[in-house]
């Protein structure tokens, strides 16, 4: 199992989990958000960007690395690509969860 490998068992779940929660909230998933969709977006860009900033930071000081041969190859600075599918799955499958345990309290 490579790397790519490991980070499919975590993003289909998560992408799935959000998909669930949007179609079962229906128009109003996030009261008073009209754009649910785009604040999981904006999210998953800030953390790919941090992910990115720390992750080169972390491998150039040597604090860690990957074994070559289970990566893709595909580098962002030092960082392999697959280390982006955390933070990916972090911001897909949090908001779906929320969606999911969380009811609207009647009035």
């Amino acid at each position: 199992m490579n790397y790519a490998h490991l980070n499919a068992l975590f993003l289909i779940p998560a992408l799935a989990v959000l998909v669930a929660a949007l179609a079962r909230a229906g128009g109003k998933p996030w009261r008073g958000s009209s754009r649910p969709v785009a604040a999981v977006a904006a999210t998953l860009v800030v953390l790919v960007v941090l992910t990115g900033v720390f992750d080169n930071l972390m491998i150039g000081s040597g604090l860690f690395g990957y074994a070559g041969d289970a990566l893709a190859g595909a580098h962002v600075g030092l960082a392999p690509v697959e280390d982006f599918a955390y933070p990916a799955a972090a911001a897909l499958l949090l908001p779906g969860l929320w969606l999911l345990f969380t009811r609207e309290r009647p009035k």
